[in-house]
């Protein structure tokens, strides 16, 4: 068989390649559509029974391989079928190659449009996502600055606070320095000045305490303070008050707002609001005085209740001290008696607090 007759035998340009048979052994073939082209470049190639006929190079591989139905009348020679069956065969693949780029397209744009739907919801989740982690971020922004001002406030008043109690220990400590340089001052003039045999005789009243008027130090006290302050103008009557404020069975209370009923003392003569019984004097009298159990009151005035108060805070010290409830040093309790004493004086000379 000649190129001839392997012309004759191509099928129309656009159809599927085809194989063309050649002598036995050997075996031909062209692309679709460029048979016109590639009639010269057709080649044989050996076709062996243990490999399969290969394209030439630089060629581009065909699409799909349809074989040429023909048939044998000779072990060496083929016969093909008609040219007739040939053209429909090409014509119904022309028609499948047609339909199938429509359908790859349609199934292309169905799957452009699939990703398009995708990107856009995934789109819209991812800008949820953000705005939601944008308003999370905001919220937890406004509460770290809200414990922000919590703590500087909480700082500012630990500050304050710390500074203020500073300042109050360095007040404690300040007053308390004052209040020992004052003490060792008073004890240092105490040993340069005083009275010796005072000093003495409160020493030895301390080593045993007692009410016993006769010891040293009590009857110095007596006959240059508490009798004195204690003598007035009515004797009887102060020999009852005397009494009952060493034996601390004395009661004195304010004069309620109202005019009381007088009380009349055959002792004395009369009291009232306007008398003092003790002095005797025309006195607003704020206070009034009862003897032990007795339930006669006596109206007495400022003065006279000065210098009742002083003795009795006298008395009570002393008492403190027998008791053992005054735990000092002897030249303390010393200089508080000599300060109880000056009370004493003064109140005898009249000067007593306003409020007497």
């Amino acid at each position: 068989m000649d190129s001839s007759e392997e012309r004759a035998g191509c099928p129309a340009r656009g159809t599927c390649p085809v194989f063309l048979a050649m002598s036995a052994g050997t075996v031909r073939y062209a692309p679709s559509g460029l048979c016109p082209v590639l009639e010269g470049n057709l080649r044989e190639e050996p076709w062996g029974t243990d490999s399969p006929p290969q394209p030439d190079q630089g060629l581009p591989p065909p699409l799909a391989a349809v074989p040429v139905p023909w048939k044998s009348t000779d072990p060496c020679q083929g016969h093909r079928e008609s040219p007739g069956a040939l053209v429909e065969t090409s014509a119904g693949e022309e028609a499948q190659g047609q339909e199938g780029p429509a359908a790859a397209q349609l199934d292309v744009l169905r799957l452009r449009s699939s990703s398009m739907e995708i990107r856009e919801k995934g789109s819209e989740f991812l800008k949820e996502e953000l705005h939601r982690a944008q308003k999370e971020l905001k919220l937890k922004d406004e509460e770290c600055e809200r414990l922000s001002k919590v703590r500087e406030q909480l700082e500012q008043e630990l500050e304050e606070l710390t500074a203020s109690l500073f300042e109050e220990a360095h007040k404690m400590v300040r007053e308390a320095n004052m209040k020992q340089a004052a003490s060792e001052k008073q004890l240092k003039e105490a040993r340069g000045k005083v009275d010796t045999i005072l000093f003495a005789e409160f020493q030895a009243w301390r080593e045993s305490p007692t009410l016993d008027k006769t010891c040293p130090f009590l009857e110095r006290v007596y006959r240059e303070d508490v009798g004195p302050c204690l003598d007035f103008t009515m004797q009887e009557l102060s020999v009852l008050v005397r009494a009952a404020v060493e034996d601390n069975t004395l009661t004195i209370e304010p004069v309620a707002s109202q005019t009381l009923p007088t009380v009349k003392v055959a002792e004395v003569g009369c009291s009232s609001t306007n008398t003092c019984a003790l002095s005797g004097l025309t006195r607003t009298c704020r206070h009034r005085i009862r003897l032990g159990d007795s339930k006669s009151h006596y109206y007495i005035s400022p003065s006279s209740r000065a210098r009742i108060t002083a003795v009795c805070n006298f008395f009570t010290y002393i008492r403190y001290i027998q008791q053992g409830l005054v735990r000092q040093d002897a030249e303390p309790m010393f200089w508080e008696i000599m300060r109880l004493r000056k009370e004493m004086s003064l109140a005898k000379l009249g000067f007593f607090p306003q409020e007497a």
